[in-house]
């Protein structure tokens, strides 16, 4: 009997171990809740384990008085502080995101709505470890194209979306609010933020797209997530050899931030969250120039790959035929080539100097004499051409100018594929300045406004650096005029101007000095202040005397001096420097920079400061 009543205790022991590792198995595990403005969705992650998690099943409840639904996340544990947050913004007006029981695992989710919203509006989807609502009526609206490639790393079409978010703040535990605060831990009652006591954040919520796994494989970097992806013009480092793609308008998983993943024995990739709405990936190479991304059909993951490793074979199910070819002229400075597929296209781009290079992977025939004819009197795609890649897929190769932006869109299907081009504006020297070779006994200054045009310079707010610089430009040329300098403008109203234009103006001219004027801009919100680079050491002395000048009379943190190679101060002949007036950045001197005040009271110490320069010369 004794050995009976062991054996049974031994049985129930083993049954409850098995039950206990396969309940800890199908805990849903809640590592991440994002509430996503732009595109109108919350996400709610779960930890990414090796294993695949047993998805719950959502449910909703309607409750009125306040107007709001609930649903219960079973099998789950919140591993992240309670999420309460309350928004200014109109349909969902509250969300909380708590533990509602812990025997069982039970999450709640509560959403307050406007009397005016209804909760069909509201769909659910479970991808791999995410629940995610979509709410209609996105202030993000889908349009056939998606952007997949710019050369901008700063556009108009970002997010730059403020929202107010009111988190409630803790009373001090007295007699009169114990009940209360018993009642909210264990969720006796879930009622709205009545107290008058909250803490304001402002917040930018802006995605795009999320990115929720990264994987490695021999030379290459697969990306995956949802949404619409598009990737900016690489960047090249140094010491050690790195490429970088920044991904516009995109959140990546908190679980990927800021880690190393190896490629192989001497390449690694890390990815992080570069600003609020930029995602970086770097990828340490001594390859750098042979790693292009490569996307998928749906355009709903990236492959970064070494062009030299890649089996197309192994990117695709089925082949496409080039069905038709169309030419868009907006003006003469900007074409569109659009071609259209009879299935998904899968593509590789790559972006250099002169030209814009794409691998069409599983597109098989095509016809050459239509595509000639189609382009033939383009000003922009009559050089291109396509050819045949070794094995199957073709080349279509585009020549473009150096200064070219760049835009590639592919359809929301795959079956079609937009490359936009915009060549560089030749600036006319004589009509946007009068160009006059320098006087004998006057002064000669050439003063460039950084950036102008399509090229928006750092952007903040709806407030663009480009304007800035001319307006403070505009009023250097204004006194050093009134003085009696020769000034001229590298430009004097907002149009593009090339940095290699923007030398040329200088170098005609053979100008006393060079002024460049930009605006600064960091991903960490709280810098400020005033610098000035140089290259050439006999540019050295005007740096130190015109920066002197501009920090006794700004109010901002004097960042100093630097040697740098920026083009302009590079290749001009003349003493060149070039000043960042303040950060963009930083939202209290963001106000400044615009201000009348701040802008003539920098505008008066750089001439002052070209004033003592050439007192000393």
């Amino acid at each position: 009997m004794k050995k009976l009543f062991i054996l049974l205790l031994f049985i129930i022991a083993t049954v409850l171990t098995f039950c206990s590792k396969v309940y800890a198995e199908d805990i849903f595990k809640i590592t991440s809740a994002n509430f996503d403005t732009s595109n109108s969705i919350m996400v709610i992650s779960a930890q990414d384990n090796t294993t695949e998690q047993i998805m719950p099943d959502v449910k909703t409840v309607m409750l009125e008085n306040p107007k709001r639904i609930y649903f219960d996340i079973n099998s789950a544990i919140l591993t992240i502080p309670k999420q309460d947050w309350s928004f200014n913004s109109q349909g969902i007006k509250q969300v909380i995101v708590s533990q509602f029981t812990t025997n069982p695992d039970v999450v709640r989710v509560v959403l307050y709505l406007d009397e005016n919203f209804s909760p069909s509006d509201i769909k659910f989807l479970k991808i791999k470890n995410n629940i995610i609502l979509k709410f209609k009526n996105s202030l993000c609206q889908n349009t056939y194209f998606q952007n997949t490639y710019r050369d901008e790393h700063a556009s108009s079409s970002d997010f730059y979306e403020y929202m107010t978010v009111y988190t409630p703040i803790k009373k001090a535990l007295t007699e009169d609010n114990i009940v209360e605060q018993l009642q909210e831990a264990f969720n006796a009652t879930v009622q709205q933020v009545t107290a008058p006591a909250v803490e304001k954040m402002q917040l930018k919520l802006n995605t795009k797209y999320y990115i929720d796994k990264l994987t490695t494989k021999p030379n290459a970097v697969l990306i995956n997530g949802f949404g619409s992806l598009t990737v900016e013009k690489p960047m090249i480092l140094t010491n050690p050899t790195r490429i970088v793609f920044d991904m516009s308008n995109t959140l990546v998983a908190q679980n990927l931030r800021n880690k190393e993943f190896k490629i192989n024995e001497t390449e690694s990739v890390k990815i992080g969250q570069f600003s609020v709405n930029k995602a970086r990936i770097v990828i340490t190479t001594p390859d750098v120039e042979k790693y292009i991304p490569i996307y998928s059909n749906d355009n709903q993951s990236l492959l970064i790959a070494n062009i030299n490793s890649v089996i197309p074979s192994s990117l695709y199910s089925s082949s496409a035929d080039a069905l038709t070819y169309n030419l868009e002229t907006t003006n003469s400075q900007t074409e569109s080539m659009t071609i259209s597929f009879n299935n998904p296209v899968v593509h590789g781009f790559d972006r250099t100097n002169d030209e814009i290079t794409f691998y069409l992977y599983n597109v098989s025939r095509y016809n050459e004499e239509t595509f000639k004819n189609t382009f033939v009197k383009s000003n922009l795609f009559s050089n291109a051409k396509i050819t045949l890649l070794n094995g199957n897929g073709l080349k279509l190769t585009i020549p473009i100018d150096k200064d070219s932006l760049v835009n590639t869109y592919l359809g929301a299907d795959g079956k079609a594929l937009k490359i936009t081009v915009k060549a560089p504006k030749k600036v006319s020297i004589q009509k946007e300045s009068a160009i006059l070779p320098a006087k004998p006994g006057v002064k000669s200054v050439v003063i460039d406004a950084g950036h102008g045009g399509t090229d928006y310079g750092a952007i903040r707010n709806g407030i663009n650096e480009k304007d800035i610089t001319l307006d403070v430009a505009k009023r250097i040329e204004k006194l050093l005029k009134k003085q009696g300098y020769q000034v001229t403008m590298t430009r004097a109203n907002d149009i593009y101007v090339s940095l290699q234009d923007r030398v040329a103006i200088s170098e005609s001219v053979a100008p006393d000095i060079f002024v460049s004027v930009h605006v600064n801009s960091s991903t960490r919100p709280e810098i400020t202040g005033i610098e000035t680079h140089y290259y050439h050491q006999e540019s050295l002395n005007l740096a130190q005397t015109v920066h002197s000048s501009l920090a006794s009379a700004i109010e901002s943190n004097n960042r100093g001096l630097f040697k740098s190679k920026f083009y302009v101060i590079n290749h001009t002949t003349s003493p060149a420097i070039l000043i960042e007036i303040g950060f963009i950045s930083n939202d209290n001197e963001r106000a400044q920079l615009v201000s009348e005040k701040r802008k003539e009271k920098t505008a008066k110490s750089i001439v002052e400061g070209i004033n003592n320069y050439f007192k000393q010369h």
